[in-house]
């Protein structure tokens, strides 16, 4: 995976995740739990990206 394609899936995820947050009305505490789970799988998915999962043997 290009370093390229890792900028253009956070551009698209921080785009939909504030479009979310700004444009669909819903209560602050799930937008809170939204934005948490969103960046826990983004983190994950950098980490799996890198290799660092993988050099952990962690599966997902």
């Amino acid at each position: 995976m290009t370093i390229l394609n890792v900028i253009i899936v956070l551009v698209v995820v921080g785009l939909v995740l504030w479009l979310i947050n700004n444009y669909i009305p819903m209560d602050a505490k799930i937008k809170s739990i939204l934005n948490v789970v969103v960046l826990i799988v983004v983190v994950l998915w950098l980490l799996r990206a890198f290799g660092l999962l993988n050099a952990l043997n962690v599966p997902i």
